[in-house]
């Protein structure tokens, strides 16, 4: 989920703590929860700082080790042993257990969206995404923007918020027979389709597809069960050349590779370098794909430049390709 749903979940979290009996008698051992399940929240995201370095790290690594089992485990006991230290005389057991919640609760939230995440590492290294939720849901954010709000008015914060979450689990079970629904469709259309990734928009009824078959990959959406197909490539292998293996050492496209499900590739040629593009078919905007990966290789085997993130412009990505980690 986005940062703004992850730190809502966290005051929710704090506020459901009032239903234990120990942390609701003791005003101190609130405020350290309060605490761990807000900063708990959002701690597996610490990761974004990566970004700071290049978008290759961040792509390869966000939502990667940090949300994995044994960071899941160690997240917990390392803030709430934190916060344990400025408030010495609480329960450490308790406050440790509702850190801890609201560390595995960040994870759990994240497994629906079409992004995904790492959560089954070191068992796994799969992404997985589940396509159920947008990144960011407007309606689980505003339930928890109406938990706060009667909160302050004066409602009991344990019973308000077992009630909104009695509800979002009950929106979870209905967005995923959404998608059920929606692949049973698309699977009747093409029975030979061999993975269909669904992503959810903000707009209820609405979601993006992205269907492999056999020998094609399409690219549509689903809107209110209408199936439209916008797009049609065909899906060819990547060559077994020198060029490409280049590109696939590159640390930006092995960071897409690493990441992406589903893509297309081409290759354009210009008077000095060749281009290789790889371009993921799960967020079609506008008419376009705005998650590339691209690399330049000259006629020498050298790379020149490389990029991959989000673009939404041809002169944007050319801008950024100018100003590559790589000498020209």
């Amino acid at each position: 989920m986005d940062t703004a749903t992850h730190i809502v979940m966290g005051v929710a979290l704090g506020g459901l703590a009032t239903l234990d009996p120990t942390v609701q008698q003791d005003p101190i051992l609130f405020q350290a929860v309060l605490a761990g399940t807000i900063i708990g929240s959002h701690a597996p995201d610490f990761d974004t700082v990566l970004k700071l370095k290049n978008n290759a790290t961040y792509i390869r690594h966000h939502r990667g080790v940090t949300h994995s089992i044994p960071a899941v485990i160690m997240w917990g006991i390392v803030l709430a042993s934190i916060i344990h230290l400025f408030t010495p005389s609480v329960s450490l057991l308790h406050l440790w257990a509702w850190t801890a919640l609201a560390v595995v609760l960040h994870v759990l939230v994240d497994i629906p969206n079409a992004y995904g995440t790492q959560a089954y590492r070191p068992f796994t290294r799969k992404w997985v995404a589940h396509g159920a939720i947008n990144t960011f849901d407007p309606y689980i954010f505003l339930l928890h923007i109406g938990g706060i709000v009667a909160w302050l008015l004066g409602s009991n914060p344990g019973y308000t918020w077992a009630i909104i979450y009695a509800v979002i689990i009950l929106y979870y079970v209905k967005r995923y027979m959404d998608k059920r629904e929606i692949v049973k469709k698309i699977q009747d259309h093409f029975p030979d389709s061999i993975q269909i990734v669904t992503s959810p928009t903000i707009k209820q009824n609405h979601w993006r597809v992205a269907i492999t078959t056999t020998n094609d990959f399409y690219v549509g959406t689903v809107q209110d069960g209408h199936i439209e197909i916008l797009d049609e490539f065909k899906r060819i292998p990547l060559p077994d050349t020198q060029l490409f293996r280049l590109a696939q050492n590159d640390k930006n496209i092995a960071a897409f590779l690493s990441f992406s499900p589903v893509y297309r590739w081409e290759v354009n040629e210009y008077d000095d370098y060749t281009e290789v593009r790889f371009i993921d078919l799960r967020y079609r905007s506008n008419e376009r794909y705005p998650f590339v990966a691209v690399v330049q290789i000259d006629d020498n085997s050298r790379v020149l430049n490389s990029y991959t993130g989000w673009i939404f412009s041809e002169q944007k990505l050319q801008n950024k390709l100018d100003v590559g980690d790589y000498p020209v």
